[in-house]
């Protein structure tokens, strides 16, 4: 049986790690957020989360947006490729049910784990 935690070695952790992805991202978006990817050398997918208090005015928004997509991250996991993951929100993303934000993150992450064409 497969493990399915969200462990400390899955997110990114540090301003470094973001840098590294924000600088050679290839990117998957819609109008309710963006996900940027890069390689790492690890042998394991992690995420990082990016939702700003301007796009997302509430906590509880804020809380409920970062809640589901570690969790679809979570199920996915051994379905991506070894990449840092960051998911940004944007305005919108509030106004979407926890189903249709699960819905639109598994067709992201589908086109992120394509092989890249360059």
């Amino acid at each position: 049986m497969s493990k399915h935690a969200f462990s400390r070695e899955l997110r990114l952790l540090t301003p470094e790690h973001y840098k590294q992805v924000f600088q050679q991202a290839h990117r998957a978006g819609s109008p309710h957020l963006t996900i940027l990817a890069r390689n790492n050398n690890l042998d394991h997918p992690r995420l990082g989360l990016a939702v700003p208090k301007k796009q997302i005015k509430t906590a509880v928004g804020r809380n409920k947006f970062k809640r589901v997509v570690r969790e679809s991250f979570r199920q996915k996991q051994h379905d991506l490729p070894a990449k840092d993951f960051v998911v940004i929100a944007k305005k919108s993303a509030s106004e979407l049910s926890n189903e249709e934000l699960f819905k639109l993150l598994d067709k992201l992450w589908h086109r992120l784990s394509r092989p890249s064409r360059g």
